[in-house]
This record gives C-alpha cells, structure tokens and sequence, in this order.
C-alpha cells in the first residue's frame, strides 16, 4: 500500500483532516473570490450587466456542483474506496473512465446550455439589457462546458488519493492570472480588446483550459499514487457503473440545490432586474458557503471511503463527525455576520438602492440558518465518501419541496419577498435535520462489520486517535 493511503488510514485524525482541509479550503476560497471579483468589475458596467450575470450564475454553480460535488464526488469516492481496498491498478483505471465521463457530460451540458439558455433566462426575470449581457456571457462560458467537466473530473481523480494540495496550487497560480486578465478583457486594458461581460467569460474559460492541462500532466506523468495507462484503456462497463452510481444519484442532489435558487430567482424576478440583482449577489454568500465546505468534505469524503475500503468503520464516523461539527459553526458564523451586517457585503457589488434593500432582507432573513446548511452539507459529502448518497438525495429533494413550495405559498398569499425568504430558511433547517437524523441512527453509511469488530488492512497499525 502507497504512503498517501497508509496515512489516511492511520495518521491521527484531526491532524490529518486539517492538513487537507486547509489547502483545499484556500483552493475554494481563492476559487470563490475569482467569481467574486468578476462581478466586482462586470457591476462596473451597470445594473443590467450585474443583473445578467446574476441570472446566469446559478446555472453556472449547477454545472459547477455537478462535475465538482456530483459527478467529482462520484469519482473521488471510488477512488478512495478502491486504493483503500489495496487495489492500485483498478484506481488507475478509474481515472480513464473519469475523464470519458466528464468529456461526454462536457458536451451534454453545450448541446443542452446553448440553445435552451436564453427561454431559461427569460423565464428567470431577464428583459431587454439584462437578458442579451446574460445571453452573451452564457454562450462563451457553456461553450467551453467540456474544459469544466473534465477539469473537476481529474481533479477528483487527484483529491481521491489524498492530494489535496495539488488542486490548490493550480488554482491559486490560475488566479493570480485570470484576476487581472477578467478586467483586462472586460474593459480592454492594454492590447486586449475591450469585450465587456463577454471578457469575463473568456477569461473563466482559459482558467479551466490551462488548468485541466495541468492535471491530465500529473495524472498520467505517473508522479503521483495512480500508475493509468499512458493509452487509452477499453473501457467498460464497470469501472463506470462504480463512478455512475454515487455521481448520478449525488449530481441530483446538487441539482436540486440550483433548481431551487433558480426558481426562487425566477419568483424575485417579478420585481424587477434590482431586485433580481440585489437577491442574486445576496444568494452569491449561499453559493460561497458550498466552496468553504467542499474545502472540508473533499477530505471528509476521502478519509470516509478510504476508511470503509479498510473496514475502519469507527474512523469513517469520527471524521463525518468532526467536519459535521466544523463546517455547520463555520457557516453559522458566517450567516449571523452577514444578517447583521449585510449591506457590507452587498454594497462590494453595487449601491442601488432597490438591489440593496432585496439583498438586505434575504441575508437578514436566511443567513442565522446557514449553519443548518454547512452541516448537512459536510453530512452529504460523507456519504459520498461511503458511496451511499440515498439518505442525502431525500435531504435535498425535502429542502426544494420546503423551499419553492413555501415560496408559492408566499406569492400567493401576497406575503411578499419577506415570507419567500423564509420558506428558503425553512428549506436549510429540513436539509440540516434530515442528514443529521441519518447520521445519528446509523443509517446514512454504516454498513457491514460493527466499528467493534471491523478489521485493520494486514500491515496496518492503527495510530492514537485514529479512530480504532
């Protein structure tokens, strides 16, 4: 057994889950403030801009989660799971079949974002100004949907090993170039032509472009802990089906996370493009709280499957717990900052003051429970970990039942932008609950031998604090 492998499955555990978190984390956070600063310069063109952007973003985190947390969570588990079981050559394998997987999503996502986009939009709020800046950022970012798949499908492939620094250092090194390269192309700085949101677009997919170049290199370069083939393998059926079932069933989780703000875009939108803006760079904090806690669950993920490919089931619990714990105080603290201060945050993106006063009331409304969300969010990326994501899936479907249809409600009672915002809240608490219930009685991913009689890998010893 590999190094990397043997420490994930003896080192202490609170040690170990820092050391990867808090490279991946950096990743996120880096990864995050990229999109954060694009807005900052696309809100320079004017509201109808920062309002087209808004409405594309959510579809933009949709593919995001599916390749990164669905289909990249598929891939990281049966990583981890395999080189825990001591099967080397089938992970490398593995690796084959998750860059297929994310080339043929890759165009699935171009054939489908392209031509349906614009309805989407325009079902979403969009008219006019704000309906062509978000047609046109739509069509160069979906135009390149393949260099996003298959930059989170390697990366997934990397992290699943262990490597969390890997990923991180790629996309801080991407940021120190696409900062000043977003800016450049939106406003034509220098020799570069000025393209407007359309730059921002550009330059979102060199960042990919060069940073799934750079992954392909290591993986197959045979560096790191996978030994793939430099040629192409047969592919088959059940190398797929062992990334398929966690990615299919974790990538309609994530979707349902998309859907909901999508929709609950669409309800604002009924009030115009400020308050689409104000209510979409408010939902930007949401979306930033999934990055901060995929910093903690990628390694929650790997340290689960890793363990349960050992049948160390009682150090795959004690890790789900500790990052369980982590993540919902986390997100709590961030939440409860931005409900009493929220026009810090808004005021980044703009000043107008209908944007403003929509944005302030959904962070005072729904931010003190984004600790419900950080925790069953970490929950659900322990059960990707452990391959059985159906507990999770339920958590996911309950929180967009709760949501939209107490959103409908609150239109149709006339309750206004207020009581939809609450029905989100409510939306958090059920997801939170559902995931903590499954993981309290055992359900989500404990199965086959008892932590009592689970047995350590021959050579393995385990450390203080491991778990066993």
């Amino acid at each position: 057994m590999d190094i990397r492998t043997r420490r994930l499955l003896t080192a202490p555990l609170v040690p170990t889950l820092a050391r990867m978190a808090v490279p991946n984390i950096l990743v996120m956070v880096v990864q995050t403030s990229i999109g954060l600063i694009e807005t900052y310069f696309v809100s320079e063109l004017g509201t109808d801009a920062l309002a087209g952007m808004a409405l594309v973003f959510p579809v933009v985190m949709l593919v995001q989660m599916l390749s990164a947390g669905g289909m990249g969570g598929g891939i990281q588990s049966a990583i981890s799971r395999t080189l825990g079981a001591g099967r080397r050559d089938a992970a490398g394998l593995l690796a084959w079949h998750a860059a297929a997987i994310g080339l043929g999503l890759g165009m699935v996502t171009s054939l489908l974002a392209l031509p349906l986009g614009p309805s989407l939009y325009a079902v979403m709020g969009g008219t006019g100004p704000s309906l062509q800046a978000a047609t046109a950022y739509a069509t160069v970012v979906f135009g390149a949907a393949i260099l996003i798949w298959l930059f989170n499908a390697l990366a997934a492939v990397i992290r699943g090993t262990g490597n969390m620094a890997l990923p991180a250092g790629v996309t801080c090194a991407g940021a120190v170039v696409l900062i000043p390269l977003s800016p450049a192309l939106i406003f034509g700085w220098g020799p570069f032509p000025r393209l407007g949101v359309v730059g921002g677009g550009v330059a979102f997919a060199a960042y990919y472009a060069v940073g799934t170049a750079v992954f392909s290199a290591y993986i197959w370069s045979g560096r790191g802990v996978l030994r793939p083939s430099r040629h192409p393998p047969r592919l088959t059926w059940a190398p797929s089906r062992e990334i398929l079932r966690v990615g299919l069933l974790s990538g309609i989780a994530s979707m349902t996370s998309n859907v909901t703000v999508i929709a609950a875009t669409g309800f604002v939108g009924t009030a115009g493009p400020a308050a689409v803006a104000g209510y979409g760079t408010g939902a930007r904090l949401e979306y930033l709280l999934v990055p901060l806690v995929f910093g903690l669950g990628s390694p929650i993920a790997a340290l689960v499957g890793t363990a349960l490919g050992a049948g160390m089931h009682a150090r795959a619990r004690q890790a789900t717990l500790t990052g369980a714990l982590v993540a919902g105080l986390l997100t709590e603290a961030i939440g409860l900052t931005a409900a009493l201060h929220p026009a810090a945050w808004l005021r980044l993106f703009g000043d107008d003051p209908a944007m403003l006063a929509t944005g302030s009331t959904y962070l005072r409304v729904v931010g003190p429970f984004y600790g419900f969300f950080g925790a069953g969010l970490a929950l659900y990326f322990a059960a990707q970990g452990a391959g059985r994501v159906g507990w999770p899936l339920a958590a996911s479907i309950l929180r967009m039942a709760v949501a939209l249809g107490g959103a409908w409600i609150a239109a149709r009672l006339g309750l206004g932008l207020a009581g939809m915002f609450v029905a989100l809240s409510a939306g958090f608490v059920a997801m939170g609950l559902v995931n903590a219930v499954a993981f309290a009685t055992g359900r989500m991913f404990l199965a086959g031998p008892t932590p009592s009689t689970s047995p350590v890998p021959q050579g393995l010893t385990a450390a203080p604090g491991s778990g066993r």
